[in-house]
């Protein structure tokens, strides 16, 4: 049972982590499976975790990159002010953007806080020993991993995740453009939201074709808007029945099924 920040409040306590679902994780119904997932990777691990519910607003990160900076600060702040209010120290957020916009952009504003990403977290667990896999459901598997750029360059986090990965029984590859040199899916920027503009190929398309000239049979991304993007992409090329994209927290959830 996952449980939210009041029952905590009523207990007085804080929560060793604040998960942050995000927008996406709440109310998309691909990201919702990787919230999930999420959730039971912490319980697994017993992690002492708690959720805002209909608390957590937005963070105000696509308001921000469409440039509308009034409404960002609004929404910041009432999220800022939930948060101090609980005494929040430590978030967790399986969303780059989320996780960007809480650690970078918040503190100016008056929110202070230990913010990690779940790829990030779940090294931490494995690492140790709270966490343990099997290591044998993605056996004989190809696994490509994409960087997502709020992650990566932004924040300069490139290796978390690849050792989380490395635990899988299962071939790792890269593409051509990763890491620091690593592609854009599309979406980022608030480009998710707006119409495509005008070129001979959608930025998503080409990201999947590379991924696709892997040969892998899992495509790994650690953001909800790169699954969106790498799954059209897959879906263009009509590869959706021969390769997957899956989020790491689905990964690592997988091995204790």
């Amino acid at each position: 049972m996952v449980r939210d920040i009041q029952s905590f409040l009523q207990e007085g306590t804080v929560p060793e982590v604040l998960f942050w679902v995000g927008c996406a994780g709440s109310y998309d119904e691909r990201a919702q499976r990787v919230s999930k997932a999420f959730a039971q990777i912490l319980q697994k691990a017993n992690v002492d975790f708690a959720i805002l519910g209909a608390e957590e607003g937005c963070t105000g990160d696509p308001a921000k990159r469409a440039g509308n900076e009034f409404l960002f600060q609004m929404q910041a702040m009432q999220n800022i002010e939930v948060l101090n209010g609980y005494g929040i120290k430590r978030i967790v957020t399986a969303c780059p953007h989320c996780f960007n916009t809480l650690k970078n952009e918040y503190p100016s504003l008056g929110g202070n806080y230990d913010v990690v990403h779940h790829t990030q977290f779940i090294n931490e667990l494995l690492d140790s020993g709270r966490l343990a896999i099997e290591g044998g459901a993605f056996k004989g598997k190809k696994i490509v991993y994409h960087d997502s750029c709020y992650l990566g360059r932004a924040n300069g986090i490139y290796e978390a995740p690849r050792m989380v990965m490395q635990r899988l029984d299962a071939d790792l590859v890269e593409m051509k453009r990763c890491k620091t040199n690593g592609f854009c899916c599309g979406a980022g920027g608030a480009q998710m939201f707006k119409e495509a503009e005008n070129g001979t190929k959608e930025v998503n398309i080409e990201r999947a074709e590379e991924a696709l000239e892997t040969k892998a049979d899992i495509i790994a991304v650690n953001c909800p808007f790169c699954m969106t993007m790498m799954r059209d992409g897959v879906k263009h090329f009509e590869k959706e029945d021969q390769v997957q994209v899956l989020d790491i927290a689905e990964l690592i959830q997988a091995e204790h099924k």
